[in-house]
């Protein structure tokens, strides 16, 4: 996936007053302030379900069992309304909506997200969209997210496999002052699983691959290298994470882009 991306629909009018959210202020973490919100969260996000979306949705592969098809960009105005609160996340996750586990990615708190957090709400993904934004959005800011890219690369499930390639892909992209070495120790493991012919997993190791490459001029060269060792495995998805990431990688936008920093 080239862009962080889930919801397919346009944008959908919201109507005064549908919500009592102090807005962009971080939310009162009392039992019934969080009950209330949360209630509040799950009537505006019927209010603003399109059929027509989760229909969209569904065509780009996206479980839309419990989806109700609001967008991305609404998802974010709400939690820029709601502010940042760790338990109306947890309530917001455990609803099992598609769009509300979206929601608590966003206004989660990363410095109060355990590892056994991690661990419960990545068992739960069920659609590339959620996984790919709770792990932009909150996971990669916690102080697990290096160990957890690794751990979660050997685990053989779909999702939880694209997860720890989704982090290192985002990792290499909003962690600017990492070394080179947290990335590099990356390659050896994007080199293992590019055989994986899976289309989300497979889509996964490419964009790790290409982020990582994008970095700067060390790692480009690097992950060039990492590709053409792909590139000779007997595998059809690895030729393609290769091919897909070489044309990248070699390109000349990308050569501009990196010559520039």
């Amino acid at each position: 996936m080239r862009h962080l991306v889930a919801g397919m629909s346009p944008h959908v009018g919201v109507r005064k007053g549908t919500t009592g959210f102090a807005r962009g202020a971080p939310s009162f973490e009392g039992d019934e302030t969080v009950m209330k919100n949360f209630k509040e969260i799950l009537i505006k996000l019927k209010f603003l379900s399109n059929p027509e979306a989760v229909a969209g949705m569904a065509r780009f592969g996206i479980n839309t069992k419990k989806a109700y098809g609001v967008s991305i960009p609404d998802l974010r105005k709400m939690a820029k309304e709601t502010g940042k609160n760790h338990l109306l996340a947890q309530k917001l996750w455990n609803s099992g909506i598609h769009e509300a586990r979206i929601l608590a990615g966003m206004i989660d708190l990363p410095e109060r997200v355990t590892e056994k957090q991690m661990e419960h709400w990545v068992k739960d993904f069920d659609s590339w969209d959620v996984c790919d934004q709770v792990c932009s959005n909150l996971f990669d800011k916690t102080k697990f997210a290096y160990r957890k890219a690794i751990e979660w690369s050997k685990i053989n499930e779909e999702f939880i496999k694209r997860a720890g390639f989704v982090l290192m892909a985002v990792l290499a992209v909003h962690d600017k002052k990492a070394r080179d070495t947290e990335f590099t120790k990356f390659l050896p493991i994007i080199k293992r699983e590019s055989s994986d012919d899976r289309n989300f997993v497979k889509k996964a190791v490419d964009w790790a691959l290409r982020q990582i490459g994008k970095r700067n001029s060390n790692l480009n060269r690097m992950a060039i290298q990492t590709a053409k060792e792909i590139q000779r495995l007997d595998s059809k998805a690895a030729t393609w994470v290769a091919s897909d990431a070489l044309r990248e990688l070699t390109s000349e936008a990308v050569r501009k882009k990196l010559d520039r920093k």
